[in-house]
Parts: C-alpha cells; structure tokens; sequence
C-alpha cells in the first residue's frame, strides 16, 4: 500500500494537450498572483517606493536575460532528444554542463551589477535631484543581483524537467516562487515601514529580495523533486550503441539553442532600459515636469501600469504554447497548407482576445486604477494608453515565435534591432513633440513603445508572407469583424458610462467595473456569433457542440 501511494505522487509524463494546458495554467496562475499582490503593496510604499522598485527590477530582467533566457528551452530540447535517441550518457553531461553554464553566467552577472550599480544609477538619474537618490538606487540593484546568481541554475533544472515532459513539477515550482516572492515583497515591506520604521529603501531593498527568495525556494523544491524521483529520470527507454558525443558538442549545441532567445529576451529588457534611462530625465528637461511627478509617473510605467499588460500577455503565452509544438510538426512535415491554416488561427484566435480586451481595459482605466491603487492625477491617462504596448508586446511575441519555429533567425534579430533602434531615437524626441501639441509629454514615451513594437511586427509578417508565401486573408476577414465587434461594445460602455455617476470609491468602482464587463463582452460575443467569426475561427466544433445541446 505505501509502495502505491509512493507511486501516485510521482512524476508523470505529459501528452502535448495535458502538457499545454498545466503549462498555461501555471503561467496564469502566476500572472494572477503578479497582478492581485499590487494592490497592498502600492498601499504600503507609494508611487516614490514604486519607481524605486520598477528601477532595481528592470535591471534585474535585463541581466537575467543575459544569464539564463533561453538555456531552459535549450536543455529542454537538448535532453528532450537525447532521451528520445537513447543517448543517456550524453543527456546527463547535457544538465551538468548546463548548470556549469548557469553558475558561470549567473556568477559574472552579479558580479557585474554589484560593481558597476553605481554607474547605472548615475545613467538612470543624472544630476537630479529631489526624488529617489544614486545611492537608494545603487543599494536596490545590489540587492536583487543576488537573484541572479540562483535563477539560472532554477531554469536548468526547468528544463531538465520539461525535457522529460515532466510539466507538472516546473510548472508548480513558477506557482511557488512567485508565491514566496509575493510573501516576501507585501509582508516584508509592510513590517519594514510600519513595524520596524526603517526607510522607504529599506522597504523596496527587502520587497526586492523576494526575487532571491522566491527562486530559493523553487531550486530546493526541483531538487527536491528530482532526487526523489531519480529513477524516472534514469530509466531508459531502448538499448542503443550510444555514439561518442563530446562535452564540446554539447556545449555549441546549448549555446547555438539559446543564443536566439537570449537576444530576443535582451532586445525586449532594453526597451524598458531605454525609459528608465529617458523618462525621468526627458520630462523634466523637455516637459517642465517636477522630479517627483516624472518619477511618479516612471513607476507607472514600469510597476503599476505594466501589471495590467501581464492580463494580454498571459493570453499570448498560453497560444504560444499549445501553437509551437503543433506547428513544429508541420514544419517537419513540411506541410505548408496546414502551416499557413495554423499561423492564421492562432493570430485570429489572439486578436479575438486581446482587441476587445485591450480596448475594454483603456476604456475603463480610471475605474480600475480606483480599485487597484486609489485616486490619482496621472494613474487612469497612463493606463487607457500603455494598455496598447501590452497588446503589440503580445502580437510581436506570438509573430516572433512563428519565426522562431521556422528558424529564421536573421529576421527575428533584425526585427528586434530596428525596434529597439526606432525606441531609442523616439522616446527623447516624442516626449517634446507631445508637450509642444498639448498633450501628455508621457504619451510620446508610450507612442514610442508602439512603433518599435509594430514596426518589429511588420517585419515578421512582410517576411513571413514573402518567404514563406503565408497569405493573411482569413486573419484579415477575422480583423475586421473583431474590430466592429469591439466598436460595438465600446459604444455600449460609452452609454454606460454616460448614465453612471462619478466615483471616487473602491467598492463603487469595482461594482461599475463589473457591469462594464458583463455587458460589454454579452455584446461582444454575441456580435461575434452572429457574424459567423467564431465559427471561422474556432472551427466547426462549437457549432455542432451547441447544435447537440439543442437537440436535448
């Protein structure tokens, strides 16, 4: 009996729709708990502890881009082919090599922060003076380095897991790291401030050690999970001559794996680098902002209002996922009828989602910034428009990785240079064009997001169509009723709107919030249903499902 309960606690391997589905369950779950733990942490430090946060957290990802993006799908693949080929020996060297990677690079990156934070601190602030200091800065960026030399390894073992088709365990392990991380961030900053009366650095220093702490725990629970579960990992599926494969090969074969989505995650960390070094300083130079607003409204942009981009992503992720294996196959196969139906499915289903989404949340920003972080003069402008940098950041991803799968690397790159340029030269010029129209100086700052995105965008699709010779005609139809369909709704909020009093209340707020949804997305799909998109775009499934229930 106990040898049977031993047996059902262990790992099972995961088919790609079980697969799929725990790993997008996993990433919302995680999403959810990134976007809930905002609403008592903004309570306890403010808009001035929140830029402070958004400063040491984008270096953070930054240089975890450099140190582990794309070594977990690397070892991943790696391990997920050598199993296949009975090439154990080699897989195992595989994950002792990938981890003598993680250490070395996690290693060299904190070494690296912790000695040049001073000058990055100096880059994002200049000689301003009147907020957050070089020195509260340097100390916030020294702190989270420390995540760095633990996260790499973490996602080696990810992947070592997800190799096997483990997906349980690492999936479980994101849901425990971000929930050791949300305890860490609210728990500890609030007994920080208002138990021990430390400083607001003090308070952000500990909220972004939750990082660190975070990825402790899910490192010892992988191991943890590993060496209980050695004998899985061991076993082997044929007897096979294994051929020699050298340490070296091992090594080319991760490096040539991950280099495209090292970059890819770098090119993406440097367009939040880019307002980090710009905003602050561009809105007081060039918009007659004050240091505390402009650092305000920075938090905005990188802590509070980018939560809600997390929404829109979490949807392109969970696509991405269950598209990549899929449409692998029919590259192998070369299938490129069933390629083309794929891509075109899984960018209707996306802007299925996201439009209505998108234009839902901007609609509503003030409402939602009320019931997340209270009145504000900046809060609800930003949100309604940076909503659109979380819609293109989903679009170009889901663009980005049906290139990837095609392996044309070249255009990914390009495509992420040209943006990344486009941003850079944008951002300081956009900033002053918006104050000298009379608009908000911080929309330039989004606007540029939305180019480089777009632009970005465009290359894939344009290179998709010309070298792949995908045709874009079904996404097309699909586009225009989407749009009509989110016009629709956004006339009905716009006469809901009209009949709802001000508020400046939570609970009011949240009740109107409510409303908004119910009836906009009613509206939404029922246009939708009734002009024939979901049947173009899910398939005939739907309707001879709901034509059964009929029947009975």
């Amino acid at each position: 009996m106990a040898k049977k309960k031993r047996k059902m606690v262990g790992l099972k391997k995961s088919g790609f729709v079980k697969g799929a589905f725990i790993a997008t369950l996993g990433i919302v779950l995680t999403k959810i708990l990134g976007i809930v733990y905002v609403i008592p942490f903004h309570a306890v430090i403010g808009d001035d502890g929140g830029a402070l946060y958004g400063y040491a957290y984008t270096i953070y990802l930054l240089f975890m881009s450099l140190s582990s993006a794309g070594i977990p799908l690397a070892i991943s693949k790696i391990v997920s082919e050598y199993q296949t080929l009975g090439y154990y020996s080699a897989k195992k060297r595989a994950f002792v090599i990938g981890k003598r990677i993680a250490l070395l690079l996690g290693f060299i990156c904190f070494v690296l922060l912790l000695l040049f934070a001073p000058w990055i601190a100096e880059s994002i602030l200049g000689d301003l003076s009147g907020g957050n200091t070089i020195r509260d800065v340097t100390f916030v960026i020294r702190i989270i380095g420390t995540a760095i030399l633990i996260v790499p390894l973490l996602s080696i073992y990810r992947g070592y897991f997800e190799g096997h088709r483990f997906m349980e365990a690492p999936s479980f392990s994101q849901v425990l790291e971000q929930f050791v991380r949300v305890i860490v961030i609210v728990l500890g900053s609030f007994m920080a401030l208002r138990v021990f009366d430390l400083s607001l650095t003090s308070a952000v220093g500990i909220a972004v050690f939750g990082a660190t702490a975070g990825a402790i725990a899910s490192y010892l629970y992988l191991v943890f999970k590993k060496k209980k579960n050695q004998d899985k990992f061991n076993e082997k599926i044929r007897p096979v001559n294994e051929p020699i494969i050298t340490n070296k090969q091992i090594f080319k074969k991760i490096v040539i794996y991950a280099f495209p989505f090292i970059m890819i995650d770098v090119f993406k960390s440097l367009y939040s680098y880019i307002d980090m070094v710009t905003v602050v300083q561009g809105l007081v130079s060039h918009a007659n902002f004050s240091v505390v607003d402009a650092e305000v409204i920075m938090s905005m942009l990188s802590t509070w209002g980018a939560k809600f981009n997390m929404i829109l992503l979490a949807v392109s992720t969970g696509i991405i996922v269950s598209l990549i294996p899929n449409l692998t196959q029919s590259v192998v196969a070369k299938d490129w009828e069933d390629i083309n139906k794929k891509i075109n499915q899984a960018l209707s289903i996306l802007l299925f989602f996201t439009i209505p989404m998108t234009m839902g949340i901007s609609f509503i920003a003030e409402d939602i910034w009320i019931v997340f972080y209270g009145a504000s003069e900046y809060g609800p402008s930003v949100l309604s428009y940076f909503i659109f940098v979380g819609f293109m950041i989903g679009l170009f991803t889901s663009i980005v990785s049906i290139v990837q799968v095609l392996k044309d690397y070249k255009t990914v790159i390009f495509s992420l240079f040209v943006g990344v340029v486009l941003k850079f030269l944008l951002n300081d010029n956009l900033i002053t064009a918006f104050y000298q129209m009379g608009l908000p100086a911080y929309y330039g700052v989004i606007t540029a997001s939305l180019i480089g995105y777009f632009i970005s965008f465009l290359i894939c699709v344009v290179q998709l169509k010309i070298k792949y010779h995908i045709n874009y005609e079904h996404t097309s139809k699909n586009f225009v009723d989407i749009i009509c369909g989110s016009m629709l709704m956004s006339i009905v909020l716009f006469i809901i709107h009209f009949l709802l009093p001000s508020t400046d209340s939570r609970i009011v707020s949240f009740f109107y919030i409510f409303i908004y949804v119910l009836f906009g997305a009613a509206i939404y799909f029922v246009y939708m249903w009734y002009s024939r998109s979901v049947n173009r775009i899910f398939g005939d499934r739907i309707s001879k499902y709901l034509k059964k229930r009929k029947k009975v």
